[in-house]
């Protein structure tokens, strides 16, 4: 058959179009909920999936292990420090170690070692220190951080794989406001897609670093922070310019005002969704992987919840609570709470 070149371009953008929207999301209607770990002893908000799918955990009393999702076994340990009982609710990986990283004054971090112990790489003895996340953007670089110390955010950064770490001094970062920090709440404060970083605060602000956190600006959002308790818990980007985050008032879990934002312009400005629709308070929230960016998940101590329209608007889905949450697959998640950590998944009808 022989094609004119008017019919050729036509045919081209047609089939380019037709791909484009082929793309439909999903409709979930129900989460089968399946717990893993159990220990009423355990507060549980930082966990990582490594890059052999096997699920590491860190939380109170200075428990962490390891779960090996074929044989479905955990190891576990305690790490202890001298006399002080470590409470972890940071924790990050490379493809070479694990880390994890305490709150409160002394912080303490922690990387897996050649013998495979944990070995203290960096300690932080301040009035006010208290870190709250951690990442990685590839296996080198690194950053944590935490609450406001002498005027500024704490900000850490490694750039040889976790041996050592460096903090940025205050005339290299942003004014912080007064008493501004971040929610040690799910280990969800910093999002990260390549190069870029974005930290998210309890005044409501959103700190941006196009360089691996080599320079630094301020973005404001709308999101309800008149309150100590109020501010951004969990920030979210699916790409360069699609990011969502959710927060509100943990002491007032059921007020759904200004609690959710949306970007697309990554994060310059932000904008309000869902006013005054569920979810309300919500400690973290995910974009469901190689979905367009269309599909979120959102969970707290009142349940979890589900959005197929980018956050526009929201489907409950459990009233099972929980801290944090990390997607294996575009379907079936891992999250962590209250004494417990469960495999999460989610079914159409």
């Amino acid at each position: 058959m022989k094609f004119s070149l008017p019919f050729f371009v036509c045919f081209m953008l047609l089939c380019s179009c037709g791909s484009k929207d082929r793309f439909t999301p999903r409709d979930f209607s129900e989460v089968e909920i399946e717990t893993i770990l159990d220990d009423s002893l355990l507060s549980i908000r930082a966990i990582e999936i490594l890059n052999d799918q096997s699920l590491a955990f860190a939380a109170n009393n200075g428990a962490f292990g390891l779960y090996n999702p074929k044989s479905k076994l955990w190891q576990t340990a305690v790490k202890k420090q001298d006399s002080i009982n470590l409470h972890f609710r940071s924790v990050a990986h490379t493809s070479e170690d694990f880390f994890m990283l305490s709150i409160e004054n002394p912080a303490l971090l922690f990387k897996t070692g050649d013998k495979g112990s944990m070995e203290l790489v960096y300690e932080e003895f301040a009035d006010g220190v208290f870190y709250d996340a951690m990442r990685f953007w590839n296996d080198k670089e690194g950053i944590a951080i935490g609450d406001s110390v002498a005027g500024c955010m704490s900000v850490i950064i490694t750039r040889d794989g976790g041996e050592t770490w460096a903090k940025i001094p205050c005339d290299d970062l942003p004014k912080g406001l007064e008493n501004e920090g971040a929610f040690a709440a799910s280990n969800t404060n910093i999002a990260i897609i390549g190069d870029h970083t974005w930290i998210a605060t309890t005044a409501g602000q959103v700190y941006y670093s196009p360089d691996k956190g080599n320079t630094w600006e301020v973005f404001e959002t709308p999101i309800v922070k008149e309150k100590a308790t109020e501010g951004i818990y969990s920030i979210a980007f699916y790409d360069e310019l699609n990011g969502f985050a959710i927060g509100g008032d943990y002491t007032k879990p059921n007020v759904n005002v200004a609690n959710k934002i949306k970007t697309n312009d990554g994060g310059r400005t932000w904008q309000l969704v869902a006013e005054n629709e569920a979810p309300s308070y919500r400690s973290c929230v995910q974009y469901m992987p190689d979905r367009a960016g269309k599909e979120l998940v959102a969970v707290g101590f009142k349940g979890v919840d589900y959005s197929n329209d980018s956050g526009i608007s929201w489907k409950h889905l459990s009233d099972e609570g929980f801290y944090t949450l990390r997607f294996l697959n575009d379907s079936v998640a891992y999250a962590a709470g209250a004494g417990r950590i469960s495999k999460l998944m989610f079914r159409e009808q």
